[in-house]
């Protein structure tokens, strides 16, 4: 395999592969793919800190026909945008964040887990990964049983929306489900007690309308919902199947720590772009105004000049949570504590409340997806 490109369904090692870039260079030109890989611990911390590296514009001119809702949606979410607009939605983003209530995740793992049992088996993936995330976001913010249970099972089209290029079936979905699910969101935001308040202050900090402050709080909401999708459920998947290989669930502290050391060892999200905004030097490395730049996290997650013996899946070693799997810089991703928290607490319900739980499948299967390496099932037996 010599493109960075790769789809993670049609590579059963994909860290082999990174191993050995790592061995050569600290950035490598993809000349067929035209973009610029960034391998290296250092390197990627250099890149996603430097301002001269920006995210890339989704669906720039609205090429891909997205309704006004999605295209309000996309175009508002912090993690795509950049400068000024990247500032505010992070504020906005970040007093969210702030104003969940606590939810009992138990009673929600129990109830999944509930409806899905066949006999002593279960899909984890399909289950309880695919839904957990997404409706202890909505339980958390006061969303009524009809509306967790619609964009609970709507957001897997939603999340198409962060796709650089779309089908026109994923488009169609994305325009036939964005406008419900904003409204519903817009309707519970605006009966929620402290956003008066949270749109007065952002609106007279940042000079901006209420209808602006609303768009973008409504968007950033949703954006919760997208993201806990895939990495949420990445999250969970993956550290699931590193506990059992690794046996790590003795206590609850010993899971927390685990999960933290998946994220390096085996990360859902395994890289991210940028776009150099102006030219910028790299060791030796000239990247040129206008290149595209793929940031190999899982790559920079395992460089041996960053943590020892990489290789190896350890739970004690001291700088676990220096991974760059949620990112670092103005990017990083917010939700870092809310998701170890969220998977610490959902493996330590399975193991607590099931004494014997097997993993049914040695051969695990994953997404057509460059971006992210996500099980599309794990089936387990619990007793």
């Amino acid at each position: 395999m010599n493109s960075t490109l790769f789809l993670q369904s049609d590579v059963s090692d994909p860290y082999l592969f990174y191993k050995n870039r790592l061995e050569n260079e600290q950035a490598y030109w993809d000349e067929t793919s035209k973009i610029w890989a960034i391998y290296s611990y250092d390197a990627c911390v250099s890149i996603l800190k430097n301002p001269k590296a920006e995210i890339p514009q989704i669906n720039q001119n609205n090429e891909q026909k997205l309704n006004t809702k999605a295209l309000e949606i996309l175009n508002n979410l912090t993690r795509l945008s950049n400068g000024t607009r990247h500032e505010i939605s992070k504020e906005i983003a970040i007093l969210l964040f702030s104003k969940m209530k606590s939810v009992d995740i138990n009673s929600i793992i129990s109830q999944l887990i509930k409806n899905n049992l066949i006999g002593n088996k279960i899909d984890w993936v399909n289950s309880v990964c695919k839904k957990l995330p997404a409706l202890v976001i909505l339980k958390s913010f006061g969303f009524g049983e009809k509306d967790c249970d619609f964009i609970s099972n709507q957001i897997e089209f939603l999340v198409k929306l962060m796709l650089p290029q779309k089908t026109e079936e994923q488009v169609n979905s994305i325009n036939e489900v964005s406008p419900a699910i904003f409204s519903i969101v817009e309707k519970q935001l605006s009966s929620l007690h402290f956003y008066e308040s949270l749109s007065a202050k952002i609106s007279e900090s940042n000079s901006l309308s209420l209808d602006e402050i609303k768009t973008i709080s409504i968007s950033n909401l949703i954006g919760f919902f997208v993201q806990s999708f895939d990495a949420g459920r990445g999250l969970l998947s993956n550290s699931l199947l590193q506990i059992l290989n690794n046996k790590t669930f003795s206590d609850k502290a010993e899971i927390e720590k685990a999960v933290i050391e998946t994220l390096r060892f085996d990360p859902p999200i395994h890289n991210t772009r940028r776009i150099a905004v102006e030219d910028i030097t790299l060791g030796e490395s000239q990247i040129k105004k206008g290149d595209s730049i793929l940031i190999v996290l899982a790559s920079a997650n395992r460089d041996p000049e960053k943590f020892e013996n990489p290789l190896n899946f350890d739970i004690e070693r001291s700088n676990n949570n220096e991974n760059l799997t949620f990112g670092i810089g103005a990017h990083m991703c917010l939700a870092k504590y809310f998701s170890i928290h969220l998977a610490t607490e959902a493996l330590w319900f399975l193991f607590d409340h099931y004494k014997t739980i097997e993993l049914l499948e040695n051969n695990t299967q994953y997404e057509s997806m460059i971006n992210a390496r996500l099980p599309k099932n794990i089936w387990i037996s619990i007793k």
